[in-house]
């Protein structure tokens, strides 16, 4: 691996969801509570920000050509030319005080994302399926709910608790039922809590640390395998990109720092890149539900 560098110290409060784009050249990611959309130009850095309707947790991209924004009000459509959003489905109107956290695509084109108690103390969070008859609720009892991700071949799909500091695993049918939900492994003392995982081609799972420094890498045994270290505490989710998919790129948050910290955490809240030797797997775009 090369050094971590920022390439963006745009000081997001809880940067989360990087997500590359292979036909911009661009990585795409969101700040939760700052309630904004970044784009980072890899061959020029150039940069650009959106402001979001509400809390975002995410922005995947869609087959339509557009983006798929999830908000604390529920799943929107984002155009970026003209920086407007539109209402496709909410969530939990039963539970005014969840927001939508973290998303993923999986290789048959459906959208997996988590929702979570905003002020993060009640189970009310669970992880959803976006279906073409809606949204499917797939695992509940979350406080804090991050991912999903999965393995290369598709039958095994990750999931983070990262209250109870636990990453699962489940078995997953093609159409996307869940079973064998599992521990796949539980974050030791020292590592903060788990984040937003990432699965590269060899089927390693990087889990990204808030409060652990760093990103853990478990082989899919579970094993752990490396750590990539972070000059800020607060690391929440990385995303392979690049030409090569060996590019990859890392979002941070000041979320929960003292003053003292910040000072001495200059970075964080930036977004992080870094040279790594095996490639992510291709970022596929949203083909169901819309």
């Amino acid at each position: 691996m090369s050094t971590v560098e920022c390439v963006w110290p745009v000081g997001a409060q809880l940067g989360e969801g990087p997500v590359w784009s292979a036909a911009e050249q661009a990585v795409w990611f969101v700040d939760i509570k700052g309630q904004a959309i970044h784009r980072y130009h890899e061959p020029t850095g150039a940069t650009r920000s959106w402001r979001a309707l509400s809390q975002p947790g995410f922005v995947l991209p869609a087959r339509n050509g557009l983006f798929i924004c999830g908000l604390k009000s529920g799943l929107h459509e984002f155009d970026p030319e003209s920086g407007e959003f539109r209402l496709l489905h909410v969530v939990e109107p039963h539970a005014p005080n969840n927001r939508l956290n973290d998303g993923y695509v999986d290789a048959q084109g459906y959208l997996w994302f988590g929702s979570m108690d905003d002020n993060e103390q009640a189970a009310t969070g669970a992880l959803y399926q976006l279906t073409n008859r809606g949204c499917r609720r797939r695992d509940e009892g979350y406080v804090i709910t991050n991912g999903p991700a999965e393995s290369p071949d598709g039958r095994t799909l990750y999931h983070t608790d990262t209250l109870r500091k636990v990453i699962y695993t489940f078995d997953r049918a093609p159409e996307g039922t869940l079973t064998n939900k599992r521990v796949f492994v539980t974050i030791g003392e020292g590592d903060g809590h788990p984040d937003g995982p990432a699965v590269d081609s060899e089927g390693v799972l990087w889990s990204a640390l808030f409060g652990g420094w760093g990103i853990n890498r478990y082989e899919p045994g579970g094993k752990l395998v490396g750590k990539l270290k972070f000059p800020c505490a607060n690391v929440t989710k990385a995303a392979f990109g690049g030409s090569d998919l060996r590019s990859l790129y890392v979002t941070t948050a000041w979320k929960g720092l003292t003053a003292q910290q910040r000072e001495e955490q200059p970075l964080a809240g930036g977004l992080f890149r870094v040279r790594v030797d095996v490639p992510g797997l291709t970022q596929n775009c949203i083909a169901h539900g819309l």
